[in-house]
């Protein structure tokens, strides 16, 4: 098998495992590419002796499977990377919660062993994508998580006028709003008062940031439904964040945002579930009394 691997390159502490993880490729006779910038990081700074490995270069490589090792900032980067390359990927955490990169270090010998013997399930995500005329966004317009709509300057909020499939929603007086997928609920969108969605649901989550009024309420719309933003700002212009990349946008562009045509595949392990995921690592439900 070929693998792929991206990994974070601004904490050692996080690339610790890596030596660990190619050790196990090895035994297994894996092809193994890396991603450029890693392998510098790894080579360099941290002056680990690598087996025969291939270097590549932004998205210009193919493989059975991608392993991401870091947090889930590093899982969002070799998704985007992915695209519709139709490859699953492994997230192997070295960061904090990990909600995407899931599988702690303790597991990776036992999954790679479950993935040669396809023993594992692969979830499918939806992926967003925005369409407008500025050629900055245009460059990288898929979300795994979310797009959202930022104000730029920190006085005054902004003003988005919000449509449905060309039907008008509302327009929110706020310093933002997020448009994020299931697997974006439990990130951005979710620490500003967002519904938690389950991976699975065919749903889309609008949340307001900081709304003027108490009754812009979150809603969750069809994924198959199209949105329409339409933003006026004092300032004449504002930021559209990407999965975190963000950018400046001028007031007169019309951002529309609808479900990309390809999903990515995460691979998970046959007794992952979901909501043991929300009580683990969000203590959710949990009485602290």
């Amino acid at each position: 098998m070929k693998f792929a691997i991206f990994g974070n390159i601004y904490q050692a502490k996080k690339s610790s495992y890596a030596g660990e993880l190619f050790k196990l490729l090895t035994r297994h006779d894996a092809q193994i590419c890396i991603c450029q910038e890693f392998y510098n990081f790894l080579t360099e700074p941290l002056h680990l002796v690598l087996p025969p490995v291939e270097l590549f270069d932004g998205d210009d490589f193919n493989a059975d499977v991608v392993i991401s090792l870091g947090g889930d900032g590093t899982f969002l980067k070799a998704a985007s990377r992915v695209g519709k390359k139709n490859i699953p990927i492994l997230g192997i955490n070295t960061g904090r919660l990990g909600f995407l990169a899931d599988i702690p270090p303790k597991e990776m010998e036992s999954t790679l062993e479950d993935i040669y013997n396809c023993h594992y399930k692969i979830e499918e995500r939806s992926v967003l994508q925005l369409d407008c005329n500025d050629k900055n966004l245009m460059h990288c317009p898929y979300a795994l998580n979310e797009i959202a709509v930022l104000k730029r300057d920190s006085s005054s909020m902004i003003s988005i006028h919000t449509a449905i499939n060309g039907a008008p929603l509302t327009t929110y007086q706020a310093d933002g709003l997020i448009i994020a997928t299931p697997t974006g609920s439990t990130a951005y969108s979710l620490s500003v008062g967002g519904p938690i969605i389950v991976p699975h649901s065919k749903t889309i989550a609008i949340t307001p940031v900081a709304p003027h009024s108490l009754n812009m309420r979150p809603i969750v719309i069809c994924d198959d439904w199209t949105i329409t933003l339409d933003v006026e700002s004092r300032s004449h212009n504002f930021l559209v964040a990407i999965d975190g990349r963000s950018e400046s946008c001028k007031e007169t562009t019309r951002l529309t945002i609808s479900r990309a045509d390809y999903t990515i595949k995460v691979i998970k392990r046959f007794d992952h579930i979901f909501f043991n995921t929300l009580r683990n690592k969000m203590m959710w439900g949990a009485d602290i009394r």
